[in-house]
């Protein structure tokens, strides 16, 4: 390593071989380090390893983090405000996060490390804000994966039982590899994506009258004024439901601190996230809404009962004369509960890893064993998740409403504030001369999207308070519930921005452009993109001209 602390560039590499070759015994020639291999496990402190590969990321895109929100909370929504202000609210989410997504994979394509937001609001705007986006992040991947096993929850067992059940074997999961976390929730994701396509077709042609002694609604649910239920109020108050179901897109910029070549890998899962926002949410709303009715028994009691037998998606399946889809999404349904509870627990550990290793937590959960696996934190984690369940003494149903207004509105708030991360990192990278053409992936209409995440998370934030306050009968607790998490995020900026004026006595709030560390992780150094880029290109040629079925090709062309 060299002394400003990054891999030195390949061209150097060659420059240095060829001055030592003579001069240095062959067991001491400089050896081949890139940012994006595996870091030395002698080294003074062990290091997270890249062993997720291309297709792990790519899907942890597509399904990773869809958890129970599509399968049960969706028809919350169309309840309470209709399907046409369902639609609409989960296609406005939707467009916020995608913008959300691609502000972020530009920043983390280029510097791949765990900590993702983060770190980055710690190094191109104020430690201040990394601290409180790494520590807001994590308690709300604690909360999440508490309030997804409440959901899950039944009379028939407790809900420390599920979490027995379901976040103990997760966590010895956990404790293996990263590589085993990645293979884990490609098969659990795909199964989701499987099932979501399959329901999608399904409803269409149910809705379209095509089963046979089924006919479908076709657009009755749409007309007399059904669409649109409640007025504004109604309308803003699904948000938080849209925001429970979305949580988790900026799950690939955490996890690109540990795939193998990131500058390749998460522009892909980036450009994957929009066809998972269309199919996935939107065709999925819109097929809810047009099968099923907003005032269907079966949308309240998924909603508030958590029965699986009433899922939006079971209903369906049922009344297009399926009967046998109870059990089918039965089934998938606890593997959205352990996807989603796998996704919260490495993305949980990883940022509090992050957090140690940044002096903004304390240093044990900065410790990772030789395989790479940061065993403190995900014991925090495991414990904090333990934890949450005492809360069920005032009632499931209470404590997942507080959770869900909270994860929302703590998801919001970290959103909102990658807009503000990007704005700064390019001014920073302009400043600085450096030719946007380097970076792996470059993110398009700028500065429209960092700005437009910025107007719109203000915006649903404002409505948010707005339905609150609106909400008959009026309740305090609702206003309490929604601010919460804003609350939680002034303390905490606050509290560190006086620790670090007063204790550490750093006189500069805001990192001054010319202090900002743009070498440290990058995937590699100014002006050598094109050049890493064409080698990747040969090599993939080179694999692709020693397969098996290029040789069969060519034989029989020369045949």
């Amino acid at each position: 390593m060299s002394v400003l602390g990054r891999a030195p560039s390949r061209s150097s590499f060659r420059k240095e071989e060829l001055s030592t070759l003579d001069v240095l015994p062959a067991q001491t020639l400089p050896q081949r380090s890139w940012p994006w291999t595996k870091r030395n496990s002698t080294d003074e402190r062990n290091q997270t390893q890249r062993g997720m590969k291309s297709r792990h990321l790519m899907m942890i895109a597509l399904g990773g983090t869809i958890g129970t929100g599509i399968f049960l909370s969706a028809g919350s929504a169309i309840s309470l405000a209709g399907p046409g202000s369902a639609l609409l609210s989960y296609f406005v989410v939707g467009l916020f996060v995608y913008a959300v997504v691609i502000t972020i994979g530009e920043m983390s394509s280029m510097y791949p490390v765990s900590g993702a937001f983060s770190a980055f609001g710690t190094r191109f705007v104020s430690p201040a804000l990394g601290f409180t986006l790494g520590w807001n992040y994590w308690l709300q991947c604690e909360l999440t994966a508490a309030a997804i096993i409440l959901q899950f929850w039944t009379p028939k067992l407790l809900a420390w039982h599920w979490a027995v059940i379901i976040i103990v074997p997760i966590f010895l999961l956990q404790l293996i590899h990263v590589r085993v976390y990645g293979e884990s929730e490609y098969w659990l994701a795909l199964i989701k994506v499987l099932m979501v396509i399959v329901f999608i077709f399904v409803g269409l042609i149910y809705d379209w009258g095509g089963i046979k002694n089924h006919p479908g609604p076709g657009l009755s649910n749409f007309h007399d004024s059904q669409a649109f239920i409640g007025g504004f109020p109604a309308f803003a108050q699904t948000f938080v439901y849209a925001f429970f179901s979305f949580g988790g897109v900026e799950l690939v910029a955490v996890a690109a601190g540990e795939s193998a070549k990131p500058h390749r890998s998460v522009p892909r899962a980036i450009k994957a996230t929009f066809f998972r926002i269309i199919l996935f949410y939107i065709l999925t709303i819109l097929t809810i809404g047009l099968c099923i009715n907003h005032q269907d028994e079966t949308l309240l009691s998924a909603a508030f009962d958590s029965d699986v037998a009433a899922s939006p998606l079971t209903v369906v399946f049922m009344r297009a004369g399926f009967g046998a889809a109870v059990h089918l999404i039965n089934a998938v349904l606890l593997t959205a509960v352990l996807s989603a509870t796998n996704s919260c627990f490495y993305a949980s550990s990883r940022m509090l890893l992050s957090l140690a290793r940044s002096g903004q937590a304390p240093p044990i959960f900065g410790w990772v064993n030789k395989r790479g696996v940061p065993i403190p934190a995900l014991l925090m984690s495991l414990c904090f998740a333990c934890l949450t369940f005492l809360t069920t003494i005032w009632g499931e149903g209470i404590v997942f409403t507080w959770l869900l207004n909270v994860t929302g509105i703590s998801a919001l708030l970290v959103w909102t504030s990658i807009g503000i991360i990007s704005l700064r990192f390019r001014q920073t990278y302009k400043n600085r001369g450096l030719s946007l053409k380097d970076l792996p992936y470059c993110q398009p209409l700028y500065p429209l999207l960092p700005l437009g995440v910025i107007v719109l998370g203000t915006l649903m934030f404002i409505a948010q308070g707005y339905a609150a306050i609106r909400q008959e009968p009026f309740e305090a607790k609702n206003v309490v519930a929604t601010y919460i998490g804003v609350a939680l995020y002034v303390i905490l900026y606050s509290g560190y921005s006086l620790y670090e004026r007063f204790y550490l006595g750093r006189l500069n709030h805001f990192v001054p452009v010319s202090e900002v560390d743009l070498v440290k992780d990058a995937v590699w150094g100014p002006g050598e993109g094109d050049i890493i880029r064409e080698q990747d290109r040969q090599e993939q040629e080179r694999k692709f001209h020693n397969t098996a079925l290029w040789r069969w090709f060519k034989y029989i062309y020369q045949a």
